[in-house]
This record gives C-alpha cells, structure tokens and sequence, in this order.
C-alpha cells in the first residue's frame, strides 16, 4: 500500500529508472540465485510425508580441500570441489583405457555392483526398522545370478576357443542356462519362505525393487561390454560426449544459467541445456577423428588364447578408412571449400553426441525424481561434491542401451569371428555336417569348383561306374 519503502527499488526520486540500479539488483539477485535455489529444494524433498526419513548423506570432502576453500561461498566452494574432483576422475578414467580392454570390464563391473549397493542401501535405510529376514542378502544373491547369467552368455560368445580347451568350463557353458535358472529358482524360493506375516506388501515391495535395480544396473552394464566388444571407440564416444555434455552444462549453467528448464532440477537451466548440447557435438565430431586413426580404438575387441590376452589388431572397417564428401552448396559460400576429408564414423557420432545431449540428460531428471521421492540429495556421498557413484552415471545408462540398439540397428553385420567360435564349440559330427553343406553351397553359386570325384558323380550315376579312391 506504499507504506513501506520497497527495499528492492530501482527508481530515482523523480521516477525515473536508474539503469545502475538496476543492474546492482540484477547482480546480487543472479550471485544468490543458486543458494535460494538449493535451500528450495531442501525445503521441497520434505513435502512427502508417507515416506520415512532417510539418514542425510555425510559431507565426505577431504579435509585439506575444505580448509583451502573455507574463505569461499558455498557457490564458489562447490565449483571447485566438482573441478577438482572431475579432473581427478578424468586422469583415472585415461589411466585404465591404457591399460586395456580389460581393464575397462572390471571398471564396468566395479561401477555396476557400487550403484547396485547405493540403490539398495537407500531401500534399505528406508525400511530398516522392519527388520525383514534376509533383504539384503537376497538382494546380494539376486546380483550374483544375474551377472552369472549375462556375463556367462559374454564367455560363451567371445572366450568359446579358450573354454573349448577346458571339460570343466564346457560343461558350465553347454548347460548354462538352466544353472542360471535354477540358482535364480533358488533364490525365488528362498524369499517365499522368508515372508512374514503383516510385512507381505513390503516385502514383495522390496522384491520388486530388487529386480528394477538389477534391471537398470546389471542390464546396461552388459550392454556397455557389449558395446566395448565392438571396438573401444563405441565404448569411449559415447561414454566421453555424456561426460563432456555433464561438465559443458554445468559450466554454462554455472556462468550463464537464467531460465529454468524443468521442475525436478530446478538448478538445470535452458543455457546450460543448449550450450551443453552444442559442445557435446563438437567435442564428439573432433574426439572420434583423433580415435578412428588408431588401430587400438576401432578394432574389435577379441580374446587370443594363443597369447592369453585381449587383443585390437585387424584391417579397419570401411567406417574407419578416411574419405572425401561435397560440402553443401548452403556451407560452400560460408566454409569456401567443396570437399571434405572425414572418417565415415564421424557423422555417426554427431547421432551418438545428439542422444547425449537431447535424451541423456532425461535419466538425470529421472534420477532427480527418484531422489526427491524418498527425500534424499545424493544417492550416496562418495564422491565430494559429486555426491554417489549413481548420481555421475544415471546418463550413461540410457546412453549404453541407445548405443546398443544404434549397432544393431545400423552399423553390425554378420561376424565370421563369433560364427567360427560357435562352429568350434561343436561335435566332430557336426561340424563335418556343417562343412559339407557349405562345400556344397559354394560349389553351386560358383565359388568353388567341383571336384574331380563329385564332378564325374554328376555324370555317371553310381550303380553304372565304380568311384573307388
């Protein structure tokens, strides 16, 4: 009613707007903005009262690190936490693609049993006051079925020649299947017994949280091998263009951010979102040119049992071999050339950095989601400033299954490799069979020439010439 003085003016006496003014509110409104916005979203993850609380996540930063930044805002402080931090991990990440391919698995793998535990603790915490018989020690059973089924399928596919030197895995690998079934079988029945009378519904709700978790952890991480089997460069696009696109949005959300850009992540804004996505795509255009010149990237990845070792040594697919496009006539004027050199897998990257930077960031607001449903920040606090394991690949998951599909879909055709290990795996009779049929088949497109015995055959019927060797 003007009672007041609006502490929050921009107007000089007269009535007039003092551009000075304004653009010192506009500063100091922009500085506190993502303080307001955190202590918001504290405020927000309390709002669901049927869910029990959940113990907050402990700051875990080293404490020489919070002794040097103690003179810093929470905003600054944050900043530098996360960089400092993201350069560390990044210097790991370069440090294990040297040592190998398999280096990578036991990465995937490690990765994949942490966010299972940080996905079950928080079940777990939720819950534990109900003290259900044998929760986590089904939940850890369940894991072990699962990665015994999917990653059997992997040995049987890529080690056959080394398993096919060994009875005792042979066995292990012929009735694969039903020993993944039975195991499972057996854990089913073990959760039967362990219901208790008035926890029914929790229980079954536990066990259906379990099998989502194995669903979204153990599947995509298979998926990721599968990926890295193909070549360590389907493995490292698209893994670096989410990471790229995390880092790119944050600092252009950090610097830039204004608007908004959804609900659940009231802290993501439209200019880390657009300028996030538009590095991710270059970053992933000019990443895949320096991998697709290296053997080491693009080959396959095969198992040698000769050598006992995994190996990246073949003639590079057409994909990967440099050629010469016609620019557009749009780009010509503005570019002034007509042709470009480029790698045939480059323009597949611009749809694996696209993904990452338009789908990707979905699993993050799914995560956000899930977060703000049981009241919790971070999955975990084992990163500082980063928060849990989960809360750095809830992108990369979707990514690995797009990836996947994107192989599947547009890029893999037969492989003799794998067919040949399949063919090893068989009994003498069989593959006898199997190379008679494919003699015969060749013969008849004209591949092969008919030999002199089965070409008199052709001729002369058996019964009316002797054909003795």
């Amino acid at each position: 009613d003007g009672s007041h003085p609006d502490p929050w003016t921009c107007m000089d006496p007269g009535g007039a707007a003092n551009p000075t003014h304004v653009q010192g509110r506009l500063g100091v409104y922009h500085s506190h903005r993502h303080d307001l916005i955190e202590r918001l979203d504290d405020l927000d993850l309390r709002n669901d009262s049927d869910v029990p609380d959940v113990p907050p996540s402990i700051d875990s930063t080293p404490e020489i690190l919070r002794r040097a930044l103690s003179g810093l805002s929470a905003r600054w402080k944050n900043w530098w936490i996360r960089g400092i931090l993201t350069l560390a991990m990044i210097s790991v990440f370069f440090l294990i693609i040297y040592m190998g391919s398999f280096m990578l698995m036991l990465l995937v793998l490690s990765i994949q049993v942490k966010c299972f535990h940080e996905i079950i603790t928080i079940g777990y915490r939720v819950y534990h006051s109900y003290d259900l018989p044998w929760f986590r020690s089904l939940s850890w059973y369940f894991l072990l079925c699962v990665n015994y089924f999917f990653y059997g399928e992997t040995v049987a596919d890529y080690f056959g020649t080394f398993v096919q030197r060994r009875e005792q895995l042979q066995f292990l690998i012929r009735y694969h299947r039903f020993i993944s079934f039975a195991l499972y079988l057996a854990g089913f029945c073990m959760f039967v017994l362990s219901l208790v009378k008035k926890h029914y519904r929790l229980q079954f709700y536990m066990f259906a949280w379990t099998h989502v978790t194995l669903l979204i952890t153990v599947t995509q991480s298979h998926l990721v091998i599968q990926n890295l089997f193909e070549g360590m460069i389907w493995f490292l696009v698209p893994i670096s263009s989410v990471i790229c696109n995390d880092i790119a949005a944050y600092i252009f959300g950090f610097f830039f951010g204004r608007t908004p850009l959804i609900k659940l992540s009231p802290k993501k804004t439209w200019e880390g979102f657009i300028g996030g996505g538009i590095s991710t795509v270059v970053f992933g255009f000019i990443f895949s040119y320096f991998l697709a010149q290296h053997q080491y990237f693009v080959c396959p990845v095969e198992y040698k049992s000769e050598t006992n070792r995994f190996v990246t040594e073949c003639e590079p697919l057409e994909l990967f071999q440099m050629k010469k496009y016609s620019v557009p006539l749009l780009l010509r004027s503005v570019l002034g050339w007509e042709t470009v050199n480029m790698y045939p897998f480059q323009m597949h990257s611009v749809a694996l950095s696209t993904f990452a930077s338009l789908i990707g960031p979905f699993g993050g607001f799914f995560a956000s989601g899930f977060k703000r449903a049981f009241k919790i920040k971070d999955f975990a606090d084992t990163i500082p400033g980063h928060g849990g394991i989960m809360d750095r690949f809830d992108c990369q998951y979707l990514m690995a299954t797009f990836v996947h599909v994107y192989i599947t879909s547009f890029i893999r055709g037969p492989n003799p490799s794998k067919l040949l290990k399949q063919l090893l795996v068989l009994q003498p009779e069989q593959q006898l069979n199997v190379y008679n049929t494919l003699k015969s088949h060749l013969v008849e497109k004209g591949i092969l020439q008919p030999s002199l015995r089965g070409y008199l055959r052709s001729w002369f019927p058996e019964d009316g010439l002797c054909l003795k060797t």
